[in-house]
């Protein structure tokens, strides 16, 4: 091979290999993943135990070992989102389940709010559920 084909064929080839890498190299979109409440209805009252799962709506795979950094629970689904208790995170008992502790000291509709980084992925995963406390 000559020294002027050489020097084209080595960039071509990079480049090649740039694009081929790149597609399996591919991750799945952050809007993929969605936290949802394993259990609507809670009984009110205090130290109450939330349970959510974070999944893939892809595949509908649990996702585990997400960081979630942002908890907030509020009364916002009842006109009242200046009612807020304090969210106390407990031990997961299986992959992509993860579980709180708060006190719903009212009846009535709650809105807990998440934000999770996902392993591997960017972005952030945020989420509203709706929990409704029952007497």
């Amino acid at each position: 091979m000559s020294r002027f084909t050489m020097g084209r064929a080595v960039p071509a080839a990079l480049a090649v290999l740039a694009i081929v890498g790149s597609g399996t190299a591919a991750r799945a979109n952050i809007k993929d993943y969605e936290f949802q409440v394993v259990d609507t209805a809670i009984k009110a009252g205090p130290d109450r135990t939330i349970t959510v799962k974070l999944v893939n709506k892809t595949n509908g795979k649990p996702v585990p070992d997400a960081v979630i950094f942002a908890t907030r629970l509020d009364m916002a689904p009842d006109g009242m989102a200046e009612m807020a208790t304090k969210v106390t995170p407990l031990p997961s008992t299986e992959p992509g389940i993860y579980r709180f502790k708060a006190s719903l000291n009212m009846a009535g509709g709650w809105q807990l709010s998440l934000g999770a980084k996902v392993q591997g992925e960017t972005g952030t995963v945020e989420n509203k559920l709706v929990i409704r406390a029952e007497q």
